[in-house]
């Protein structure tokens, strides 16, 4: 017997604010501003991706932007950050670091600072309501100019914090094929200077030698997917000895046509070889599954056991920006429920047809079977 992993205690370290979105919920946003919906949210749902070749992170990006054109206003924003909190709170999720770029949200609320006080603010709401600790991760895109990550870096400094509803860390996200990694770099510092975390994303559609690129130059904390370091033991090496968090994601590694399987995602190499992994859901909307689901992958796809799947779950809190206090609570709790009774409780699955939150659903997930 096995002890479900819903009720294991953790920390859910890589989840984007528009991408962490119920299909229910874009289909509600859509409806209310009059706005059409691609079929890959209606009838077609968890859509079919790839982004090995230009093409294919094209359309990811396309249905990603469709979806964040939903977002129209504070109430929606709220909406996004509250029901965050629920489903990772129904996952066993304890503490969530929740990244947002605020600048898409921004016209809609007069700028970019009030985008970013909405989101922390329904943080610490969501927060108290739900037992979920979320703080919030700014990222810049590298779709963008670097001296816009500058201006967001220092919005970001701004609002630095410990806890629930303040900023704990400076990402770099989107395509990693697009831009140039070094000229990020002074953001980065201006974040560093006031105590945020380097969380920029690296390694999931380039290689280990744009690990590399992200280990030289931003100096991570932690790195988004990181994945493809297991591909030269050297850079590896440095992962493991400079102790940074890897935020593997193995159903978005798979929809995105980085590995063909689920069992091909190579965790255990990771693992063997010491690295932190701390398990993410990374976009639930265009991938089709939430957090239990990447624990259950780890148990099934690669064959850990209970006392593994316990190590990553200490390795989520152990990487996050957790207060102390917080940290210790959820280390305590992850050993108790390995101490526990692996016959004391089911796992229910399937909100919004998303795999690893109960209730209600919304129709069959297909995610980690489906092509790439």
């Amino acid at each position: 017997m096995t002890r479900p992993v819903r009720t294991l205690p953790k920390a859910h370290l890589h989840l984007h604010f528009t991408g962490s979105m119920r299909v229910s919920t874009v289909r509600d946003l859509a409806e209310q501003h009059g706005l059409r919906l691609p079929h890959a949210f209606t009838s077609d749902w968890p859509p079919q991706l790839s982004g090995h070749d230009e093409r294919g992170w094209f359309r990811f990006q396309r249905l990603y932007d469709a979806a964040r054109a939903c977002v129209r206003g504070e109430a929606d924003m709220r909406r996004i950050v509250r029901e965050a909190a629920e489903d990772d709170a129904a996952e066993g999720s304890r503490w969530l670091e929740l990244q947002v770029d605020p600048t898409s949200y921004a016209p809609f609320v007069g700028g970019i600072t009030p985008a970013l006080e909405i989101v922390l603010d329904e943080a610490r709401t969501a927060s108290a309501d739900t037992g979920t600790h979320v703080a919030v991760v700014v990222a810049a895109s590298r779709m963008r100019h670097p001296l816009e990550a500058r201006t967001l870096a220092r919005l970001a400094a701004r609002h630095a914090g410990e806890g629930a509803g303040t900023v704990v860390g400076f990402g770099l996200s989107n395509d990693e094929r697009r831009g140039m990694t070094s000229e990020f770099a002074p953001a980065f510092r201006i974040a560093a200077r006031a105590g945020l975390a380097s969380v920029p994303h690296a390694g999931e559609l380039l290689g280990a030698d744009h690990v590399h690129v992200a280990l030289e130059h931003l100096r991570p904390d932690r790195l988004g997917h990181g994945v493809r370091a297991a591909e030269d033991p050297a850079v590896l090496a440095r992962v493991v000895q400079e102790e940074v968090t890897l935020e593997v994601c193995p159903t978005s590694n798979v929809a995105l046509g980085v590995y063909p399987t689920l069992a091909d995602v190579p965790l255990r190499r990771l693992l063997d070889a010491g690295a932190r992994v701390a398990l993410g859901a990374d976009d639930p909307l265009l991938f089709g599954s939430r957090l239990v689901a990447q624990y259950e992958s780890a148990r099934r796809d690669q064959g850990l056991p209970d006392e593994v799947l316990a190590e990553l779950a200490r390795a989520s809190v152990r990487g996050s920006s957790a207060p102390a206090a917080v940290r210790a609570g959820l280390l305590t709790a992850v050993d108790d429920w390995l101490a526990g009774d692996p016959h004391d409780a089911d796992e229910t699955r399937d909100v919004d047809g998303v795999d690893g939150v109960d209730g209600r659903g919304d129709g069959p997930s297909r995610a980690g079977a489906r092509p790439v």
